[in-house]
């Protein structure tokens, strides 16, 4: 797999809002409205080793990605085993995004030592590319793409993988980020979106889903590297951090946040389609409204 082999566009889904009949059915609908990937976040739910699984035979050329897996949930053996196992079943179809996570849920939750990011995702890269594997090797294999927001773990993504899938970003962070990992790799940030026109209402949906990430260390740092404030985090982000990070609004204004994306670097855009009722899942209405094929 190759980072040309990739649309422009994917779907980011939060699938632990839905049951598997309706993960099936969201991948299916991803796949004939021609956006080119499924991404399957990891947080506290379900395995998304077993989602794609699951998926990978209900599609048939649809990429599905991890979005991001932990590497602290699995070590670098079983992680090889589950992308040789995934990359056989699906033909070649897994992106398997890794990412170290964050120290308050990787500690406090998980029960692990949260070691120093870049070293440790290097030494997991290193002992997962030397991982005995005794079953059959998949005839193809998908790509391996960072989770990776500042510069020394872009760097990383640059040189010991094939990419980078930065969370939470703006377009200015996606043109440092194609500056850093260089010309070549493949570069995927998400854009969260929200069809949603009246500025307080479309304001009010998105701080209700950005209030988890804002309490968050490793997102907050790399905002305080795009010029934000520590002023902009309180009472769940101001207006201007908002809108950098939730487009929202008519068709026509989030494609030009889409558009800022391709114009500074990204190969693909993860597009994560908020529900206008603020409840979690995916707006079915927006998925429709960015389609490729649409």
């Amino acid at each position: 797999m190759k980072a040309s082999d990739i649309g422009k566009l994917g779907v980011w889904g939060f699938l632990d809002a839905c049951n598997y009949k309706q993960c099936i059915e969201l991948a299916q609908t991803v796949e004939q409205l021609g956006y080119s990937t499924l991404w399957v976040p990891e947080a506290f739910g379900r395995d998304p080793f077993v989602t794609i699984t699951l998926l990978a035979g209900e599609t048939e050329k649809l990429y599905l990605a991890t979005g991001i897996a932990n590497v602290y949930a699995r070590d670098p053996m079983a992680m090889a085993s589950a992308r040789n196992a995934i990359d056989e079943l699906s033909g070649g179809r897994l992106i398997l995004g890794l990412g170290v996570s964050h120290r308050e849920l990787v500690s406090a939750i998980r029960s692990h030592d949260y070691g120093k990011p870049v070293s440790t995702m290097r030494a997991y890269l290193d002992a997962l590319n030397a991982a005995m594997y005794t079953a059959p090797p998949p005839a193809k294999q998908g790509m391996i793409v960072l989770a990776a927001l500042r510069e020394k773990m872009l760097g990383l993504a640059g040189s010991a993988s094939d990419g980078a899938h930065p969370y939470f970003v703006t377009p200015e962070h996606t043109a440092r980020a194609r500056d850093i990992i260089g010309p070549n790799k493949f570069l995927a940030p998400e854009q969260k979106v929200l069809l949603v026109k009246d500025p307080g209402e479309a304001r009010s949906i998105a701080r209700k889903f950005m209030e988890m990430y804002l309490s968050l260390d490793n997102y907050r740092n790399n905002l305080l590297t795009l010029g934000f404030s520590t002023d902009d985090f309180e009472h769940g982000g101001s207006d201007r951090l908002v809108d950098a990070i939730v487009a929202w609004g008519d068709e026509a204004t989030i494609l030009k946040r889409l558009e800022a994306h391709w114009q500074n670097g990204a190969d693909h855009v993860c597009i994560q389609a908020l529900r206008p009722d603020g409840e979690p899942g995916y707006d079915p209405l927006a998925l429709q409204a960015f389609a490729p094929k649409s």
